[in-house]
């Protein structure tokens, strides 16, 4: 069981991506360019997200386990610091070029998509680098 629920969330995951367009990255460059030719479909599938998850948070937030029993514990860390603000303008700026994020990503290795190859092999150089540089 502890296998099952995982794998069906991804399973359920990786369909909402393709049936969205979300992992489609002209469909995705065509939601980031409101000065071009606006393609304003994904909105409605982030607020879609955004309602589920609001909900499962709200929820999750009122028990101590999970599902199965394990417990259930939430970040504790919500600082914004300068490492947050870096990240997020570096991948804001990935994702806006070539609109692609890592899940869609990894949709897109799955269906044997050059993109998706690059895009994996560019985000594990990129995590590795950063580790190399923390060090």
């Amino acid at each position: 069981m502890r296998l099952i629920i995982p794998f069906i969330s991804g399973l359920l995951f990786g369909i909402g991506l393709i049936y969205s367009g979300m992992a489609d990255p002209t469909i995705v460059q065509g939601f980031l360019d409101p000065f071009g030719d606006w393609n304003l479909s994904l909105l409605w599938v982030m607020v879609g997200a955004l309602s589920v998850s609001f909900i499962g948070v709200f929820i999750a937030r009122h028990r101590r386990r999970t599902l199965l029993g394990e417990p259930l514990e939430f970040p504790e860390n919500s600082k914004i610091n300068k490492n947050l603000i870096i990240g997020g303008l570096i991948f804001g700026a990935g994702w806006g070029l070539v609109g692609i994020c890592p899940a869609p990503a990894l949709v897109l290795l799955g269906r044997g998509m050059w993109e998706g190859i690059v895009f994996v092999i560019a985000m594990i150089v990129g995590m590795q680098l950063v580790n190399f540089f923390k060090k």
